[in-house]
């Protein structure tokens, strides 16, 4: 048996004033075939990295194509898009004949010209292996599932869990679904309900715990191979944005459409209560002061480098200087003021500007007299099983504020963040981290309470303020009447 398995994945947020490139591409994953590290996956390479590892016990031989992913930003140029995913098709047809193509995608990559790059890809490969190979796709939830690539694949299989610590286990999931397939064992048919929502479902509160849990429960019983929640990625102005529920079953398309209207219609039933609550900067802030103790937790969904946003807003940062807390906020997205940094030497006091680089809703730039405590080379953060790189990072304070710069733009996931430069999390009665929800796995742990702040940076956590424009109507919460239902 031979399997070929390449990545080719990036989140595109079509409102981003970033536009992505292949330098993202090369900053982020750029690894050709056998140069995967054998530690962990990086970004959407689980399945290979699972299959590589499986291989011989499985009793099949791994065909390495290239893996390619970037960090969230803006659509990718089109020439960019096409030469790493003819690159990759290209190895496909070397590598045939094979017996099943196991891809990591993200899911809402959108290219110039492509608004369903997954799909293209899914279906060009299936033109290549034909009607009778099998197609296995991991996604991440915050995707599109359109038809196309529903259509072009076997079985597609997305991360349960908000924060995405189950991204190993999925793949595995996902290789053990794609060889029952290819041994005759199971006949894989996929059913997608449209629920016609845009909204955010962490799964560590308590309504969408239950819905995963319920999920879960319901996989491997009664010919149910297995149940995906699709949350959507809301900041992609795309037709076929929403949230959708797929079932993938042992060839019984009955059964599949049953259950997943009946998982749809629940998922509907949902609306409005899987977000948390959000305070302003001002009254996040005042609530954090007068903790007992800390570190309290201030999460910045809206300058979320995992949604595409820049990541260098200062709101948060002049606020907390001004009321003079003690606290650390971080990632703080400006290569430049790093450089800056290193150049002034750790614990040197100078003028920087720095943040509020990108564009209106970066904030205003910080000019102040820092002090550089902290300065480090190549550093990285844990997410789950899988590595992210930071570049070099400085730590800057001003008075009892702390900032950490990275180079490589990116989101927070771990406290090594602030441990990476010297910064003790728990020295911090507040700890300001710029991301939507991954975050909480390993900041929940050390964490009094965790506070979710609604800035002026771009990602509004308000989907009625997104200026779509091309999202299929009608759809719940820019319209309160929608028609759900089966579509595949």
């Amino acid at each position: 048996m031979r399997i070929f398995s390449a990545t080719i994945g990036t989140e595109t947020n079509t409102f981003s004033p970033l536009p992505t490139s292949l330098r993202a591409f090369k900053e982020g994953v750029w690894l050709r075939p056998g140069e995967h590290p054998a530690d962990a996956p990086r970004m959407c390479t689980a399945p290979l990295f699972v299959a590589r590892r499986r291989a011989e016990a499985d009793g099949f031989t791994l065909v390495e194509g290239s893996c390619f992913a970037a960090s969230p930003a803006g659509t990718v140029n089109q020439a960019d898009y096409e030469a790493m995913r003819d690159e990759v098709l290209g190895q496909l047809r070397d590598a045939m004949p094979v017996d099943a193509v196991l891809l990591g995608l993200h899911g809402a990559m959108v290219a110039t010209g492509e608004d369903d790059v997954e799909g293209d890809i899914v279906e060009r490969a299936r033109e290549i292996v034909g009607p009778d190979r099998v197609i296995g796709v991991e996604l991440d939830p915050h995707c599109h599932m359109t038809t196309k690539r529903v259509a072009a694949a076997d079985i597609i299989v997305c991360y349960k869990e908000f924060p995405h610590t189950d991204v190993v286990e999925r793949a595995e999931e996902l290789l053990d679904l794609v060889l029952r397939t290819v041994r005759g064992e199971v006949r894989p048919v996929m059913s997608l309900y449209d629920c016609r929502q845009i909204s955010s479902y962490p799964t560590q509160l308590p309504v969408m715990r239950a819905f995963v849990d319920k999920m879960k429960g319901l996989e491997g019983r009664d010919g149910i191979l297995s149940v995906s929640a699709v949350h959507c990625f809301p900041y992609a102005d795309v037709p076929e944005l929403s949230g959708r529920i797929l079932v993938v079953a042992d060839g019984d398309k009955a059964k599949a459409d049953s259950l997943a209207t009946s998982l749809g219609e629940e998922f509907v039933a949902m609306r409005g209560r899987t977000m948390p609550q959000f305070l302003s900067v001002a009254d996040a802030i005042r609530e954090a002061m007068a903790s007992p103790k800390g570190p309290v937790v201030l999460a910045e969904p809206a300058d979320n480098a995992g949604g595409g946003a820049p990541s260098d807003n200062t709101t948060i940062l002049r606020a907390l200087i001004e009321a003079d807390a003690v606290a650390a906020v971080g990632p703080i997205w400006d290569p430049i003021a790093v450089d800056l940094c290193f150049d002034a030497g750790e614990g040197t006091r100078f003028p920087l500007r720095f943040g509020g680089k990108i564009g209106p809703r970066s904030g205003v730039p910080v000019d102040a007299t820092v002090e550089v405590t902290g300065l480090k080379r190549d550093c990285w953060q844990t997410f789950g099983p899988t590595k992210v790189p930071l570049g070099d990072c400085a730590a800057v304070r001003i008075g009892n504020v702390s900032a950490v710069l990275i180079e490589s733009r990116t989101q927070g996931f771990h406290p090594e963040l602030f441990l990476n430069v010297g910064i003790d999390p728990m020295a911090q009665q507040i700890l300001v981290v710029k991301s939507t929800n991954h975050f909480s796995a390993a900041f929940a742990p050390i964490a009094e309470r965790i506070i979710y702040v609604e800035t002026d940076a771009p990602l509004s956590r308000d989907y009625t303020k997104v200026p779509y424009t091309r999202v299929a109507r009608p759809i719940w919460p820019l319209d309160e009447a929608t028609t759900p239902g089966l579509i595949l």
